[in-house]
């Protein structure tokens, strides 16, 4: 017997289960809520099929230890955190653990549902495809070495005067720096470039 895949929803906020349950299931796919980590791992006793939607931070478990979890029993359910604002090195440790992505609060409906639906196109994929990593990795590639070490600062989550200070350089040359990365590697949005440098396997430390 075939488990149905659904879209399994983890966060103790009961207001934030229930906007994202009535999001995706008005999107026409099926969903499961769950109060906590721990809830959803007592519903692994019995295999389940699709993705996982978790909060990064929660009492009991975080989303953190529950992709260690999930990472030590093989269970290949990709992983979407959500992470509130300033939380770029917790969504960092989250790729290093195999998170499928990361989606910052508050979200952006369509950049979640995209996500979403990518995990449950490919359930086993926690990991962009090469020929797409291989797209990424060559905007990245485009960057001058100071553009590259900007970039790093970036996504373990220091701000402009912090990188300045690190690079020795003025906060305005950073931004300058901040713009040339963001238009090179085609993006709108710090938690955009963010995600297409993790996935592209830039990675501080």
């Amino acid at each position: 017997m075939t488990t149905e895949p659904k879209v399994h929803i983890i966060d103790d906020d009961a207001g934030v289960r229930d906007s994202l349950a009535f999001l995706i299931d008005t999107a026409g796919l099926p969903v499961a809520t769950y109060a906590s980590a721990p809830a959803f791992l007592a519903a692994l006793a019995e295999p389940l099929r699709g993705c996982v939607v978790t909060d990064v931070r929660m009492p009991q478990m975080s989303g953190i230890d529950l992709l260690k979890r999930l990472k030590a029993h093989e269970v290949p359910l990709p992983v979407i955190v959500m992470t509130g604002h300033g939380d770029v090195p917790l969504a960092v440790e989250a790729m290093r653990e195999g998170a499928a992505d990361f989606i910052e609060k508050p979200f952006d409906d369509d950049a979640l549902l995209a996500s979403v639906t990518a995990a449950l196109d490919s359930e086993e994929g926690l990991h962009r495809s090469d020929e797409e990593r291989s797209e990424i990795q060559a905007r990245v590639e485009t960057l001058t070495s100071r553009e590259r070490e900007v970039l790093n600062g970036l996504v373990e989550g220091h701000a402009n005067k912090q990188i300045a200070f690190d690079l020795q350089i003025s906060a305005r040359t950073v931004e300058i720096y901040r713009a040339n990365v963001m238009t090179k590697m085609r993006v709108r949005s710090l938690p955009e470039l963010v995600r297409l440098a993790l996935k592209a396997g830039v990675l501080p430390g």
